[in-house]
Order: structure tokens, then sequence, then C-alpha cells
């Protein structure tokens, strides 16, 4: 009898080890809350009275010091796409600025291929309906119904497996960060 009770406590203390560390693992995993809570670097840029479609899908990360506006976006790899009958653009897998209300200053790792050179796009600035992209020497404006979904790294809008375009309504108003 006593040798059986034994048995069973050895079994149990096998257990134990498994039991820890499957607790250890899933107090680790980051809640369903915090994940919904966190915006993403979509949702940021409409805070700052931005459309979505001036970053591409596929940021994995990024962060913000809200003290002073300096950004970082991240994704998985470099990201090239071409515009229907127009830009050629480039994102670095860092891209880097600094953001306010209606403005994106100092980037950096974004780069826009005009003829047959490479320019940096260094400043994005939101007037009304218009988006202006600076490239240090000159600028072009384009209406803000062009960046309403993201354009998809490699193929931009022109997928051939299109998922379906997230796009945002634009009847409400953007918000403001302050």
């Amino acid at each position: 009898m006593e040798r059986r009770r034994s048995n069973q406590i050895n079994k149990k203390m096998c257990r134990l080890p498994i039991l820890i560390a499957a607790c250890l693992f899933l107090f680790h995993l980051p809640s369903p809350l915090a994940v919904a809570d966190s915006p993403t670097a979509y949702s940021l840029l409409q805070s700052y009275n931005f459309p979505v479609g001036i970053l591409p899908k596929g940021v994995v990360a990024y962060d913000l010091d809200t003290s002073t506006g300096k950004f970082h976006a991240y994704f998985k790899d470099s990201c090239s796409f071409s515009l229907v009958g127009s830009y050629q653009l480039n994102y670095k897998s860092t891209i880097s600025g600094y953001i306010s209300e209606n403005k994106l200053t100092k980037l950096s790792g974004i780069k826009v291929k005009v003829l047959f050179l490479w320019l940096n796009i260094v400043e994005v600035i939101r007037n009304g309906d218009d988006m202006e992209f600076s490239v240090g020497i000159t600028s072009a404006n384009f209406g803000i119904k062009e960046f309403l979904a993201s354009p998809q790294c490699g193929c931009g809008f022109e997928c051939k497996k299109e998922s379906k375009k997230e796009t945002y309504d634009t009847t409400l108003p953007f918000l403001s960060s302050s």
C-alpha cells in the first residue's frame, strides 16, 4: 500500500515541472485586451490626421516618443511597389521621422523614383484634401482620396490575388492627438 502511494506521488511530481512551465508560458503571453487596446501604426497615422494609405501594408511594429513625435515603423523586409502609371516607391525595413498634426518631417527610409533618379521623401504635409510630398528640391501634390487604402508590398494596388481593400470612413473627422 505504501509503495503504491509513493508511485502516485512520484507521478504527480513528474507533472509539476510541466505545469509550472505551462503557467509561466501563459503568464508571458499578452492579454487580448492589451493587444486590442494598443493602436496600430495605421490608426496612429489617422490620429495625426493622415490617411492610412501613405504607409504600405505590412508594418510589424512601431515606436513613438509622444513628447517629441519621433517615430520608427518596422517592416519584416524592405518594401517596393509601383503606383499605376506613375511612381515607384521603396520603403526600407525601418523608416523614421517626426510626426505632428498634418505633418511628417525629417523622414528617412522612403524613396521615390523620378525618371532615372531615386530621391528621398523627406516631408509629407496634409493641407485640407491635398497631400504634399517633398524630396527637398521639389514637391508634388496629390489628393487625399489616393491614400484611403494601403498599397501592398510588391504589387501596390495591382495584386492578382487582391484581398479586400481596407478603407476607412472619410466622413468621420480625424482625431487630434492633443
